[in-house]
């Protein structure tokens, strides 16, 4: 993976209100972009993904706005008997990423922006159902290594062009995400299945291909 560089945009770091508290994020638009992605993670982490930043860096290049963020809190990450439950909780994370891409369809620089999800692990299910809820705002989601199975009866009712990419190594995840593409009813859907990789991508070229794969499918209904 490449070292990650500065490129000519407006960068800002931002604090976004979902009820009583406070998702920060990475906001950034380069000059002349048409589209924007939310990247959906529901971890908690103190940081951000350096491979979602290489992944956001990248979409950057290719004129996509993006803003990066965790739908956890770092406090709610931090509770560890309560971690998994909520990393779990579908309805709550699809709740918030609903609140956040309000919150941009509100601001004066990223309103006139065609909107994208990119989930991770569970993140994937919360977009799929926030994407079934704006389906008049939201017009494409990606996902890598992703649960979009948590999604459940909501895939049936997808009607944003669906991408989901996935590490051949898994192969309970690649089921999951097998099993969540055959109840998507809407034509433009795909599943892109990188061979030899975990679901960290951490094989030599495997995160580029998911920038890669990733980045054509936005730019395709985004620009």
């Amino acid at each position: 993976m490449e070292e990650l560089s500065n490129i000519e945009q407006e960068s800002k770091e931002v604090q976004i209100p979902i009820g009583p508290i406070y998702l920060n994020g990475d906001l950034d638009i380069p000059t002349g972009a048409t589209g924007i992605v939310v990247f959906a993670r529901g971890t908690g982490s103190k940081s951000l993904s350096s491979r979602d930043q290489y992944i956001a860096q990248e979409f950057n290049k290719n004129n996509l706005g993006t803003l990066l963020l965790d739908l956890l809190t770092v406090d709610e990450g931090g509770i560890e008997m309560l971690k998994r439950d909520f990393h779990f909780d579908i309805e709550m994370l699809s709740i918030r990423l609903i609140d956040v891409s309000r919150w941009l369809l509100n601001r004066s620089d990223t309103k006139g922006l065609n909107l994208g999800y990119f989930g991770t692990n569970t993140g994937t299910a919360a977009a799929l159902i926030a994407a079934k809820e704006l389906k008049d705002v939201v017009k494409a989601v990606a996902s890598k290594g992703g649960r979009p199975d948590l999604a459940e009866d909501n895939l049936m009712y997808v009607e944003s062009p669906t991408l989901f990419i996935v590490g051949g190594k898994d192969a309970e995840v690649v089921d999951h995400n097998k099993w969540a593409l055959d109840r998507i009813v809407i034509a433009d859907k795909e599943l892109k299945i990188i061979p030899g990789s975990n679901n960290l991508f951490e094989e030599k070229g495997a995160i580029e291909e998911v920038a890669r794969l990733a980045c054509n499918w936005f730019k395709r209904y985004l620009l």
